[in-house]
């Protein structure tokens, strides 16, 4: 099965925090991911993991998971007695069994009741099954389940289907549609939006925000982390530590405590200089020895106040044409774009790009966007109609599918080498594949030893080599950590040429893009409206579709009815009553972020704020949680 649960002794009374990591020291093969960590996270926290590519996100969920084996000696990580802990283990495995009823027994409880239910005899066992099954709201299952995997982009007649039936990418999506709907105490997610399209990414935030237990998620996808999580926890320099609220009020309060402590460090300088000046007048003088000793003392005591050196973040980089176009560069005219007979996706296409646009593809998974970009890369021959371009554009088109093509055992400088004329001389072979990001040590390492974000930086330097004029990109960030993510968003804002975008990445769409093709129902068309407009009608969708399926479900209470009335007056009350703790909530974290963000308070001025901020995240997440309730509830009543 895809998700897994482990089960621990008996909760006390009082819970302890849902994970306590105490000195934890980690190496893989004599490097060094951890030294003296600790951190802890309570029950019910939403807590994003960040930190760079490499740094040991991933192996500290495997840590937590055991499935490597644990540090002995004076370091532990500890869960909460008697928690569920789940995650996604792999993909769904390919049988003759439906996606609804993969999903279904991912809840294992209530998978063995209803199989035990089918063969008990003992008339008192058969009550007890049925009272938990009761307990545990089983009958819902089915409605629940089918929610889950609408959110994830499965559609009803999907439902029914074999999981053979489906590529892996949307197996694995099944194997999270498990993991969610069995809903453990404490949910891990290793990048769960890298399978998901917008909307999917979209729904999954919404769904972690009001999930009822823990979840520690690792996500490279900033917005995600700003909307949907109620602390973040950040592993730098071998250490963890965790702050309240989304990734930019890690970096606001990151970047309060680097300047107090340049501060300090300043202050610090100033006062050893002073001491070791008296030192240097006064060593020689009987007089003033003892005094000076008393100086040398100090300065030996004074420990250095140190700064973290941030990692560098090599940027990227694609080159001008040299030769510029003009518009239009590009025009599709009442083109049909698919696979060929049988297999029409996109009907009547009529699209033009001009030298300076920058869009961003919309819809969701299976519309038919990458068919899109496939067919003005000319990776795909039009059905019908017309492909208008002039003869001298250049077209560079990455899909992170070529992550596989790259040639398994050749090196970085050996795939620079076939872009260049057999001539070239090796200097610049080399300096070539320097332009891309990779040192003279990474040159020569074999394409099957790069990490991901190495896999992605190499295909996309090879793409732009020829200096294209459209620079098309479908789903590059999947492997690139927030700041190599950040480095993209530069590099597009930088290209003088035309990009267009597909991505499941929010941040990274709004930073580089300023139009929207929407492709949906067999039709690509151009989108008026931004992608918060386009937001708000994936999730209007979502909650029609949702309101819908509830209605199929129970019977919608009469206007006239009294009971309904007072339940109503009483969700309008309550929903009143959360939104106004929410703006309380949030008008005080922004008076103590301005105060961050403005002066060099002392230290126990800052940990006093940083507790005080930490109290009116969670006010204002408990009355987010019950404002959504209460809308919720309000949609399904009217």
């Amino acid at each position: 099965m895809p998700q897994q649960v482990l089960a621990f002794a008996a909760r006390a009374d009082t819970p302890p925090p849902m994970l306590t990591i105490t000195n934890l020291d980690f190496q893989v093969e004599a490097r060094p991911l951890f030294e003296s960590a600790s951190a802890q996270i309570s029950s019910g926290w939403k807590v994003g993991l960040v930190g760079r590519n490499g740094t040991g996100k991933s192996t500290l969920l495997r840590l937590i998971r055991e499935d490597v084996e644990r540090p002995t000696a004076d370091a532990s990580i500890r869960l909460n007695a008697g928690a569920r802990l789940g995650w996604v283990a792999q993909e769904v495995a390919p049988t003759d069994e439906t996606i609804l009823d993969v999903v279904l027994a991912a809840d294992s409880e209530r998978h063995a009741l209803m199989q035990e239910a089918e063969t008990a005899t003992d008339p008192h066992r058969i009550g007890e099954i049925h009272e938990r099954l009761t307990d545990i709201d089983a009958w819902s299952a089915e409605a629940r389940a089918a929610e889950v995997l609408h959110g994830l982009g499965f559609t009803d007649a999907d439902l029914s289907r074999a999981t053979k039936e489906f590529s892996g990418g949307w197996r694995m999506r099944a194997a999270m549609a498990g993991v969610l709907f069995s809903q453990p105490d404490f949910l891990l997610l290793d990048e769960p939006t890298n399978y998901l399209d917008l909307e999917g990414a979209a729904w999954l935030e919404t769904y972690i925000r009001k999930y009822p237990h823990t979840v520690l998620m690792v996500s490279h996808d900033r917005e995600m982390l700003n909307r949907c999580v109620t602390h973040t926890m950040a592993l730098e320099h071998r250490k963890l530590s965790i702050t309240p609220g989304g990734y930019d009020d890690w970096l606001k309060l990151r970047a309060a405590k680097l300047a107090q402590l340049e501060s300090q460090q300043a202050k610090q300088a100033k006062e050893r200089a002073h001491l070791q000046s008296f030192v240097d007048r006064f060593r020689a003088k009987a007089s003033k020895a003892r005094q000076a000793q008393s100086r040398i003392k100090m300065l030996e005591k004074m420990q250095d106040i140190s700064i973290p050196v941030a990692d560098r973040t090599t940027p990227f980089h694609f080159p001008p044409p040299a030769d510029k176009l003009a518009p239009p560069m590009l025009e599709l005219r009442d083109a049909d774009l698919g696979y060929g007979d049988g297999a029409l996706i996109l009907k009547k296409v009529n699209l033009r790009l001009d030298p300076d646009d920058r869009i961003a593809i919309v819809g969701a998974n299976g519309q038919g966007k990458t068919t899109l970009v496939k067919s003005i890369a000319e990776r795909l021959p039009l059905m019908a109609g017309a492909r208008v371009t002039p003869k001298a554009v250049r077209i560079g088109y990455f899909s992170q599918d070529q992550l596989d093509e790259l040639s398994e055992g050749d090196s970085v400088l050996d795939h620079v080498r076939r872009l260049l004329p057999p001539d070239t001389p090796p200097a610049k072979v080399r300096a070539a594949a320097a332009a891309m990001g990779f040192s003279a040590e990474k040159v020569e390492t074999k394409v099957e030893k790069l990490s991901g974000g190495e896999k992605v930086r190499l295909l996309l330097g090879l793409m732009s080599h020829s200096a294209p004029h459209i620079l098309i990109l479908d789903e590059p960030t999947s492997h690139l950590d927030i700041d190599s993510r950040e480095a993209l968003i530069y590099a597009l804002n930088d290209f003088p040429g035309a990009v267009l975008l597909i991505t499941h990445d929010v941040y990274l769409a709004e930073a580089t893009a300023d139009r929207l093709w929407l492709v949906k129902d067999g039709r690509a068309t151009t989108y008026d409206g931004d992608l918060e407009d386009y937001r708000a009608l994936v999730m209007k969708a979502d909650r029609a579709d949702a309101k819908e399926a509830k209605a199929k479900q129970a019977p919608t209470p009469k206007a006239d009815d009294p009971d309904a009335k007072k339940r109503l007056t009483a969700l309008r009350k309550q929903a009143r009553d959360a939104e106004e703790r929410m703006e309380k909530a949030n008008a005080a974290i922004a008076k103590i972020d301005a105060k961050l963000s403005n002066g060099n308070p002392p230290a126990d001025e800052l940990a006093k704020l940083l507790k005080d901020r930490a109290a009116h995240a969670d006010a204002a997440s408990a009355a987010e949680t019950k404002w959504l309730e209460a809308a919720e509830a309000l949609e399904g009543d009217a």
